[in-house]
């Protein structure tokens, strides 16, 4: 739109120097020449400010003499009033990182978020915070706002939701037993911090808890004595198991011992030594039988040389 101006000015300041210059033809003609050129230069320049192109994963906001028009240009060709001014505002998700890492965060140096727990214990968070900016939204937020909406609304969001959740959950349920709560808690206020802001919250993610070492390291032998008393929960459960089938098994044993001795009977052992008197009958060997009786026979064998 500038140089539109611009080669208007010349074609105004040509044109006075063209009358001034009525007696000198060829001095006119080169006026002529610079005056065709800057209209043409015009005509040029006013079509290419009607033609605006957003990049991807953007959309642009229109502003005419410094009134916000309502309507967002999407990505691609645009054309638009050679007299509005377009700022690209980016609508592709964005990573707001805090971290006492030097360099990984948005800020340098350390930026973790200091807060207190329920028990009075002091933390560090480490967390990213995954957003982006509503399309729709977009003139809203520029009016409002401005291009800057990062450091005045997502950051103090930020650090006000992780403060808030923070003093409900006690030190150990921050770094192990109810993580996921504390961050569910975090994530649903900062959506409605964002609510009505043209912000929109996809995802927390708390990627470090830094405790005072003694309590980090009291809160290790906590999990670790937990976790070992599970242990010896599931050794007597097997101990268990393993003694009730030793008591099934003794149990069957003594079935069956009950059982063969029920059916030993004098008639029974009478049978079986008439049968083993008869085996032994058919040897080839010298015996005598002297029966005592009773219900065995009593056998003496000589052996045959």
């Amino acid at each position: 739109m500038a140089l539109v101006i611009f080669l208007i000015i010349v074609v105004i300041v040509v044109s006075s120097l063209r009358k001034g210059a009525a007696g000198n033809p060829q001095m006119q003609r080169v006026i002529s020449i610079v005056r065709n050129i800057a209209i043409v230069g015009i005509f040029i320049a006013i079509i290419f400010s009607t033609i605006v192109q957003v990049g991807p994963g953007e959309v642009g906001v229109q502003v005419l003499f410094g009134s916000v028009q309502d309507g967002v240009l999407r990505s691609g060709l645009n054309f638009v009033n050679p007299l509005v001014n377009v700022e690209n505002m980016d609508i592709k998700t964005q990573a707001y990182t805090m971290s006492s890492i030097r360099d990984e965060g948005m800020q340098t140096g350390d930026d973790a978020i200091t807060t207190l727990s329920m028990d009075g214990l002091t933390l560090k968070l480490d967390l990213t915070v995954w957003y982006r900016l509503s399309e729709g939204d977009a003139p809203q937020v520029y009016r409002t706002i401005g291009t800057d909406y990062v450091e005045k609304i997502v950051r103090p969001a930020i650090r006000t939701s992780i403060r808030d959740v923070s003093v409900g959950y006690s030190a150990t349920d921050i770094y192990s037993t109810k993580r996921e709560d504390f961050v569910r808690q975090v994530t649903k206020n900062l959506e409605d911090a964002f609510n009505g802001r043209g912000v929109i919250l996809e995802r927390v993610l708390l990627r470090n808890v830094e405790l005072p070492d003694m309590v980090r390291a009291a809160i290790d032998e906590k999990i670790a004595a937990e976790q070992k008393a599970q242990q010896m929960v599931y050794v007597l459960q097997k101990e268990k198991q393993e003694a009730e089938r030793k008591k099934v098994e003794a149990q069957g044993i003594s079935d069956f011992n009950r059982i063969v001795s029920q059916s030993i009977t004098d008639q029974t052992l009478q049978m079986k030594g008439i049968e083993a008197t008869l085996e032994l009958a058919k040897s080839g060997n010298s015996k005598m039988i002297i029966m005592n009786g009773k219900n065995m026979p009593l056998v003496f064998g000589t052996p045959n040389f």
